[in-house]
């Protein structure tokens, strides 16, 4: 078990944050075969041929090499600074690493899962490493996530507002504990169970990150090395609006009642969402879901209210009862 011990600094400092480097990794180590999660058949479909061709045509092989099921290096993946992190703002986190930084991680990595591949031990030892690494992951950003991107930040973000909302509601320790089973706020202090590292970490003040991911699932990683940000990174609520297509909603009797887009937004609506955050998840033009959201809105569907800078929607309780499901 690792355990963060938390003081009130910590708490007030403690916040949420986004990784598009992490899942972009997360992803990598799927498709290389190194987590046990599994892409949906579609998914892999049409991923995996622009994987095996960026193994062959860049040295994505020598990022690989680095990754393990319980490890990754730092300065590839450093833990991002907020929610409006970018993967332009990871890139060039990577690309200003210095290179005895960059050797002394790759050392330990090479340690823990030791390789004879020629090729890859040529980049790992050239002296631009650090550029050539960071080129290869553009490059997999590009043909692997970028497209599909805007969908998973839309529910990380759409998980971060429904955690807000138990924060205001109930407080970190009721919060946290619904994250995922393996976190729980105890005496003080919050506990990662079933961890291989059995220690203690105090924030020092400095609080915790909390970052929502699509692809960590079931799983939940921890970021704990010195000098960066301790992390817990925790599987996103609506994960599964990545993988499926709310068949009901595309066909039958509510897309009968309120059109195919309308139904679909109904039944997306089951956590509270922005109309840029429903543009995304669903592929559609923010106009579009903009005049959609107002029919639902003056049927009585749908109320919305401000948070922040943000106009969210959510459904009513007859919202609800009509796309068959149920509020919090």
């Amino acid at each position: 078990m690792l355990r963060f011990e938390v003081d009130a600094d910590d708490m007030s400092r403690s916040r949420f944050a986004l990784s598009p480097v992490f899942e972009l990794l997360s992803l990598l180590r799927i498709l290389a075969g190194l987590s046990r999660q599994r892409l949906p058949p579609d998914w892999s479909a049409r991923l995996l041929p622009n994987f095996h061709r960026l193994r062959d045509e860049t040295d994505l092989d020598a990022v690989l090499a680095l990754e393990s099921r319980s490890y990754g290096p730092d300065f590839i993946a450093r833990p991002p600074l907020g929610l409006a992190q970018t993967w332009e703002d990871d890139l060039a986190a990577l690309r200003n690493t210095e290179l005895p930084d960059a050797r002394r991680e790759i050392a330990h990595c090479l340690s823990l899962r030791p390789t004879t591949d020629r090729r890859v031990l040529a980049v790992l030892d050239s002296d631009d490493v650090v550029d050539r690494i960071g080129e290869a992951l553009h490059l997999a950003w590009d043909r692997l996530l970028a497209r599909d991107w805007p969908q998973l930040r839309a529910i990380c973000e759409r998980d971060v507002v429904h955690r807000a909302g138990q924060l205001s509601r109930s407080g970190w320790a009721a919060a946290l504990d619904r994250l995922h089973p393996r976190l729980r706020w105890r005496a003080g202090g919050i506990e990662v169970l079933r961890m291989a590292d059995n220690r203690t970490v105090a924030l020092g003040g400095e609080g915790l990150l909390l970052i929502p991911s699509v692809f960590v699932w079931p799983n939940v990683a921890v970021h704990v090395d010195d000098p960066w940000p301790k992390a817990v990174t925790y599987p996103a609520r609506g994960t599964a609006a990545l993988w499926e297509r709310p068949a009901a909603a595309d066909s039958g009797a509510l897309a009968d009642l309120l059109g195919r887009s309308r139904a679909r937004l109904l039944t997306t609506l089951q956590e509270p969402s922005s109309t840029s955050q429903l543009a995304a998840t669903l592929g559609l033009a923010v106009g579009a879901v903009g005049d959609h959201l107002t029919i639902l809105r003056r049927a009585g569907l749908l109320h919305r209210a401000r948070s922040g800078r943000s106009v969210l929607y959510q459904r009513t309780p007859l919202g609800d009862a009509l796309a068959g499901g149920s509020a919090d």
